[in-house]
């Protein structure tokens, strides 16, 4: 019997588990509703101001030190987006594992030399490259708890006042894209210098006031701090599905092992009685002889 009592307390226990990992999905599909549409809202924007940059630095006499190319980098700075809580899957790992083979190869002379610093966002990602002796000069635990536009132009602006005092020499991006609900996709990408754009036919000449070089000077603030706002919605709206799919394949997994526990539960019960019979018929026949 004691044998029944464990596997009906893991039951119980089991079913459990499945009402917090239920509760967990719906919360999470409802901050994946709002974190979509934010994150929606801001692609359009975030593209279009590309191009404008673009048109802009096509014709531009003067070169900003935002948008003059370096063949030859000395440092890099890499900003990594994870999250500040788990159970979403393998959201942050993957992403890890990823910018870690690209520091690997492609920026391994920077790594080597020691020149190589990072800007770590979401708790996950603080402890994970804090325990691997990377140099990483600021972290941002706790970050999504209350994700604000200020606190992420905060960070872009200290990058940008690094990069234009020549600490760095490059700057990097990596996090996590949105693609659907089940699925991200991976990327890392340099956002300064500014790359310039591919070679594309403007069919419309603007006239700018006072001047492209002016309006340029303003813009390029503010197209960094878009690029990263982009990139921490789109992580944010990435955890929320990836915990929502994490947390579905939980409770199916939840409802299975509960079906081979209730199986086991009664063939160990049907044993139990069968042998309570046997007994009791052996007993029967000692006493009748």
């Amino acid at each position: 019997m004691a044998n029944l009592r464990d596997i009906r307390d893991r039951i119980v226990t089991v079913k459990n588990t499945q009402q917090i990992t239920k509760a967990m999905k719906m919360v999470a599909a409802a901050k994946l509703r709002k974190a979509q549409q934010r994150m929606l809202q801001t692609r359009p924007y975030a593209s279009k101001l590309s191009e404008v940059i673009g048109k802009l630095a096509s014709g531009s006499t003067e070169s900003s030190v935002f948008l003059k190319p370096n063949d030859n980098p000395k440092s890099a700075l890499l900003i990594i987006v994870g999250s500040d809580r788990g159970l979403c899957g393998g959201f942050n790992n993957n992403l890890f594992k990823t910018t870690e083979l690209y520091i690997n190869d492609e920026l391994k002379s920077f790594k080597e030399n020691g020149s190589l610093s990072l800007i770590t966002v979401g708790r996950k990602a603080t402890e994970y490259f804090n325990k691997r002796a990377y140099k990483v000069v600021k972290s941002f635990p706790g970050f999504f708890d209350n994700l604000q536009y200020e606190k992420s132009a905060a960070i872009m602006r200290f990058a940008m006042e690094q990069y234009a005092a020549g600490e760095f020499e490059s700057v990097f991006l990596s996090f996590n894209e949105f693609k659907s609900v089940i699925s991200q996709n991976r990327k890392i990408e340099q956002i300064l210098p500014v790359p310039q754009p591919a070679e594309q036919e403007f069919n419309t000449d603007y006239i700018f006031e006072p001047n492209s070089d002016a309006i340029l000077s303003k813009l390029i603030p503010l197209h960094l701090n878009t690029q990263l706002w982009k990139a921490l919605l789109e992580s944010n709206a990435s955890e929320q599905g990836a915990r929502m799919a994490a947390m579905d394949n939980a409770t199916e997994n939840a409802s299975e092992i509960m079906r081979q526990l209730r199986l086991k539960y009664n063939q160990a019960r049907q044993a139990a009685i069968t042998t309570e019979i046997s007994e009791i018929v052996s007993g029967a026949e000692a006493l009748s002889e």
